[in-house]
């Protein structure tokens, strides 16, 4: 009602009878604070681990209203290390923070996507949702905030990115380096020829699975939780028996969901070596490696320990493996992600006025925000997050087939070879689409 003042609008709440209430100050933008009205609203799925910690982000900005959450976990401590996760937990959280006001809940996104109220979504679900709902968010007219990986495929990621140009929408992938001063400042110095010609960047990523104390000893398959929509959990995902070690944090390591820890740490690191390398809108030209895995029976396939290099146009070869930092090798020294160098001096240099800068975003969250006002480009947009997602996707790809595969960045296709093209894309279960 924003003809009416606030005088009138507390008279009115004074003078009712039954049930009487009384309007927050908050509410009607008095205490400094945005109305609800010239708010960003939003629509968080997926209220696991990161989707908590993404919702508590935006919870506390006097600019954003979350209006809807959206999980098929109804609550439970099946998550990491027993928190207690889901649905019910995070509705509290948002009424806590808003004196009282629930937001609405559901287990389905597709009904808080049809929602012509809410500007953004945050996508924190396990990665072989990402696509779908991203996809389905653009094309609802809502700006996007997903949590890295970005995609689970390459073709995924591909469908992301387009439609997130095809609708015009704000996106930012959860690649929250890209936010980092310290990670921003060793890129520009690589950028900018402080180590020399780059010839080599070693990215080191964990091994093994990172498994909770909570993990089950057993594969066996079990009855569903009550409260748990596990159909709608597998989604696009192939038909497989519930068994605990399948869902919540332990979905990383199965490749029907996740690409293990190549794929939920390269996210971070390729994404970094990009940053210094400047090749963030395309790709390795070549890639090989080997990688150790489990026996296939078992519902954690992804692999444990592993290392592939990628070439690029370029000459500089980019290895990735299990263990160690990452940092830029140049003919003239190196630097590593932490600062970090063979010339101690060499972190503490500046980047003069006529030289690269790089994005400079101090607040992941806050910067898609400030984007989403002003429809400008994101610290980590799509087109962006596909490419650096890429390199991990092609990787195991080649420790899978056990051969070095030559890359096309414009195709995005191997060349000659049917057999790795089609471990592009996988298929999707019953009418689930991108």
């Amino acid at each position: 009602m924003p003809h009416l003042s606030r005088r009138r609008i507390l008279a009115a709440a004074s003078a009712a009878i039954a049930a009487p209430y009384v309007i927050p100050a908050s509410a009607l933008g008095a205490d400094g604070r945005p109305a609800p009205s010239n708010r960003i609203t939003m629509g968080c799925i997926g209220l696991g681990g990161r989707g908590t910690v993404d919702m508590g982000a935006f919870l506390s900005r006097d600019d954003v209203q979350i209006v809807a959450l959206c999980d098929v976990d109804a609550g439970s401590d099946r998550y990491e290390d027993n928190w207690v996760r889901g649905l019910a937990p995070a509705v509290e959280s948002v009424a806590k923070r808003y004196g009282g006001k629930k937001p609405d809940g559901y287990s389905d996104f597709r009904q808080l996507l049809d929602r012509k109220d809410i500007d953004t979504v945050c996508v924190g679900t396990p990665d072989h949702w990402h696509a779908g709902i991203t996809v389905m968010a653009a094309a609802s007219g809502k700006d996007i905030y997903c949590e890295k990986p970005m995609s689970l495929t390459v073709a995924d990621g591909r469908a992301m990115a387009d439609a997130v140009q095809r609708y015009g929408r704000v996106f930012q992938c959860g690649s929250q380096r890209r936010s980092s001063p310290q990670c921003r400042h060793v890129c520009e110095l690589v950028r900018n020829g402080r180590i020399g010609k780059l010839q080599t960047v070693r990215v080191g990523l964990p091994g093994q699975y990172w498994l909770r104390k909570n993990a089950k000893s057993t594969f066996d398959p079990e009855p569903v939780p009550e409260g748990f929509n596990y159909d709608l959990w597998l989604g696009p995902a192939p038909e497989a028996p519930y068994t605990y070690n399948r869902c919540h944090w332990n979905f990383r390591w199965n490749l029907d969901y996740s690409g293990g820890n190549v794929t939920d740490w390269g996210a971070h690191m390729v994404d970094m070596a990009h940053w210094g390398m400047g090749t963030e809108r395309t790709g390795p030209i070549e890639v090989e490696g080997k990688g150790t895995y489990p026996p296939r029976s078992r519902v954690w396939n992804a692999a444990e320990n592993f290392e592939f290099t990628c070439t690029y146009a370029s000459g500089v070869k980019m290895i990735v493996k299990s263990g160690g930092p990452t940092r830029f090798e140049g003919t003239d020294g190196w630097l590593d992600l932490e600062g970090r160098s063979d010339r101690p001096e060499l972190a503490q240099e500046t980047i003069g006025p006529g030289e690269i800068h790089l994005y400079d975003s101090r607040d992941h969250h806050g910067n898609f925000i400030d984007c989403v006002k002003s429809r400008r480009i994101t610290a980590a947009p799509a087109e962006v997050a596909h490419r650096s997602i890429t390199p991990s996707h092609l990787g195991n790809i080649a420790m899978q087939v056990g051969r070095k595969l030559r890359w096309d960045p414009a195709a995005e296709r191997f060349i000659d070879d049917d057999a790795a093209n089609r471990m592009l894309s996988r298929a999707y279960r019953g009418t689930w689409k991108v």
